[in-house]
């Protein structure tokens, strides 16, 4: 009977041992040790998932290089002399002429020309003359370019030209006034227009007998000044004159901007020497796979240009404004169209579901409600995802027998948008690309507002993965 005792006895020290180390156990360092095994997990896979980095959507414009410089075709007659002699200009160059307004003088002997080199001594020029000598001068100075050097010696040979030809006008009243009976014969304008003092070979060329390669080929060499107070021969060039106020401006744009252009029609065309702004009739002449050939029609600011060939001028356009992103957010995705006719719309017309026919495994045909999202839409079809569907499942037409096996795909071009915490795609139009940067359209059906937010590198991420931010 001891023996059992001493038994009870002992086992009775175990359960009160064991009661005691789990009595030492603090249930504080249980739910620690929980918890840093929850944030080395959570470390562990933020340093080994990738991150995704977002960009919010704000309205801005491009940087866009809308600056060309363009060939000027105008309504020009060259005019030629029909004799031979010293010519003497009479008409401001630039200026409007009317029909029979006295042009230029020849003398054949020479005399005429050292009477008035003998009286150019007495003679000075008003201050309306002045004036227009020094506006010429501060227009070449606001406009100089160290890159456009040539045309400071066609400045100097414009110059030297209006001093003449307001030298001799002056002076003409006071021959007339001498018993000078030089052989000197006075020519006239045969009609009203702008007279110019060079020719360039490009008088008689028209819009439609341009080319790109003759377009790149062109610059200001090719200009011959008529001076005054020179020997022409019988038949040489002494002017030419501009009949219409009607002009063209032929430059070369990039093909990816022809559609912008031709969808716009007319464009405001600022003109970079004189800072006017004057609008235009986009005529696109010849495509070519990187720039083409564009026509800028104009019915006013000719006179301004009339002794000019090569115009610098900017083209402003006015829907370079929008939600600006990031070129590498943008993604092309493909989707299921369904016709329109197989949703089932509420009393306003809005999609409230698709009806897909399924066959269970039992092998009965049974149809059931899909709440696809719907991420655009054309005139004849939605674009669903592709998740929900597979090809060859049917789509029930609501109150129909008729059927639609899906088979046809489109693509949208869009960003994936993460406000909710997942990548969510959404359809964007674009306006316009440079290298960078895409200006697209703001408030548009199932597209982006500004202040969202969009995956900044689109390849980084699938459709509705969450955010690890």
């Amino acid at each position: 009977m001891a023996k059992k005792k001493k038994k009870k006895k002992n086992n009775n020290l175990i359960n009160l041992n064991q009661r005691r180390r789990f009595s030492n156990i603090n249930i504080g360092v249980i739910i620690f040790a929980v918890m840093f095994i929850y944030i080395v997990i959570c470390v562990v896979l933020f340093f080994t998932k990738g991150h995704v980095n977002r960009y919010e959507v704000k309205k801005g414009s491009l940087s866009l290089s809308n600056v060309y410089t363009g060939l000027i075709l105008r309504d020009e007659e060259i005019v030629s002399a029909n004799a031979s002699g010293y010519i003497n200009y009479f008409a401001h160059e630039g200026e409007h002429v009317a029909c029979g307004d006295l042009i230029y003088s020849l003398d054949q002997t020479g005399h005429m020309a050292d009477i008035m080199q003998d009286t150019t001594s007495s003679e000075m020029l008003s201050a309306n003359d002045l004036k227009e000598l020094r506006n010429d001068f501060i227009d070449f100075s606001h406009n100089y370019s160290d890159q456009k050097f040539n045309v400071t010696y066609d400045f100097s040979y414009d110059a030297l030209g209006s001093v003449l030809k307001l030298t001799n006008y002056n002076m003409l009243s006071n021959l007339k006034s001498t018993d000078y009976k030089g052989n000197v014969d006075f020519f006239y304008a045969p009609k009203s227009g702008v007279v110019v003092y060079n020719i360039d070979g490009y008088e008689n060329k028209t819009p439609d007998t341009i080319t790109i390669d003759e377009i790149n080929a062109i610059d200001d060499s090719t200009k011959t000044q008529l001076n005054d107070n020179e020997l022409i021969g019988d038949k040489d060039p002494v002017y030419k004159i501009i009949h219409s106020e009607k002009w063209s401006i032929i430059v070369l744009v990039e093909t990816s901007r022809i559609a912008q252009l031709e969808e716009e029609g007319y464009v405001e065309v600022k003109f970079l020497k004189n800072q006017n702004i004057s609008w235009a009739k986009v005529n696109v002449l010849e495509r070519g796979a990187e720039q083409s050939l564009v026509e800028l029609q104009l019915n006013n600011s000719m006179i301004s240009f009339a002794k000019d060939r090569l115009l610098d001028i900017e083209i402003i356009l006015e829907n370079e404004n929008g939600l600006k992103i990031p070129n590498s957010a943008i993604v092309e995705k493909e989707f299921y169209l369904i016709p329109k006719e197989y949703a089932a719309t509420d009393e306003k017309g809005n999609v409230e579901y698709f009806m897909r026919e399924t066959v269970d495994e039992n092998g009965a045909v049974i149809t059931e409600k899909l709440d696809i999202p719907i991420y655009s839409e054309s005139e004849t079809d939605y674009y669903v995802d592709t998740y929900s569907l597979r090809v060859g499942d049917n789509i029930c037409k609501p109150d129909s027998m008729d059927k639609y096996p899906i088979s046809k795909i489109g693509t949208l071009i869009g960003v994936y948008n993460i406000n909710k915490g997942f990548a969510d795609f959404k359809e964007i139009t674009i306006l316009y690309s440079n290298d960078e940067y895409s200006i697209v359209k703001s408030n548009t059906n199932y597209g982006l507002l500004e202040y969202d937010y969009i995956v900044l590198d689109a390849e980084s991420i699938n459709e509705d993965d969450f955010i690890n931010e």
